[in-house]
């Protein structure tokens, strides 16, 4: 691949999805797009970027986003974050909305749902409590094919292996030949949607809970700086975002600050002028 066809190539990425690559990525591109030029009946890669060059086709476009932002996703990833969710940040948000018994959750870049079904399932784990509670999780992501799959919630014995206790197997998942299927009442606690991190947030509503983990990583400063203002403006002001273990927004966001004891968690930093809630200071210390 010459300099140019990988600038054309990643330009495309950066525009369309925000993923940053260098030329020292330029052996994953060309790995990952291989099947992507097969598909779109071209002899090489050279052929491929002819075609984006000649044409500019939105399918094609989409298929070469898709390939190099399509990321691995498996069940209770890292198990901390999980963690924490389920014991050091739902309590006091639970409290804080006993009254009005109701709870967003958002997991950015879900890819193929393995994150919002473990949220999904830690929550109904906890039915007894969230009794007459709107609880609402929603899953995000920029590739369609990933999202079908979501949807479907049909996994392999590898991917039910990686990460997700045998006892949510058992309780969960119905086995099809040799494939297994979540529980249908999960499947219906989250909602996913084909969406961009580069847009608008807003038309996405209030979250009380962001899950963005192991995303912000492939973007350059500025566009990280631009998806964490934007979740700002949804997050709830006693709300948390999660981030994965080797993303950080010190040096990016003033907006954020870590809170104390939970790694990978932030909080709203509403400044001097602004009271800061109950649950947050709880947490915050």
């Amino acid at each position: 691949m010459t300099p140019d066809d990988f600038a054309l190539l990643a330009g495309i990425l950066k525009e369309r999805s925000g993923l940053s690559i260098g030329p020292e990525k330029t052996y994953l591109l060309e790995s990952r797009l291989n099947p992507v030029a097969r598909k779109n009946n071209c002899a090489d890669l050279d052929e491929l970027v002819a075609q984006v060059r000649a044409k500019r086709s939105e399918p094609l476009l989409r298929d070469i986003t898709e390939a190099m932002t399509t990321n691995e996703s498996f069940f209770f990833r890292d198990a901390k974050p999980f963690e924490t969710f389920e014991h050091g940040i739902l309590p006091p948000l639970l409290e804080a909305r006993a009254t009005k018994k109701s709870l967003r959750i958002w997991s950015a870049a879900c890819s193929t749902g393995q994150e919002a079904y473990s949220l999904a399932m830690i929550l109904r784990e906890m039915a007894p409590k969230l009794a007459g509670w709107r609880i609402e999780i929603v899953g995000t992501d920029i590739s369609q094919e990933v999202l079908e799959k979501a949807k479907v919630g049909i996994y392999s014995q590898f991917e039910v292996q990686r990460g997700l206790p045998v006892q949510y197997l058992m309780k969960y998942f119905a086995q099809v030949n040799d494939l297994w299927q979540i529980d249908s009442a999960i499947r219906a606690m989250v909602s996913y949607k084909e969406f961009n991190l580069l847009k608008d947030l807003k038309s996405l509503g209030t979250f009380d809970i962001i899950f963005c983990r192991n995303v912000l990583i492939y973007f350059d400063q500025p566009t990280k700086a631009k998806v964490l203002a934007g979740m700002s403006d949804i997050l709830a002001k006693d709300g948390c975002l999660f981030m994965g273990a080797a993303e950080t927004v010190l040096g990016i966001s003033d907006v954020f600050k870590p809170i104390p004891d939970h790694r990978g968690v932030y909080g709203m930093d509403t400044g001097a002028t602004a009271a800061k809630s109950e649950p947050l200071q709880a947490l915050a210390g």
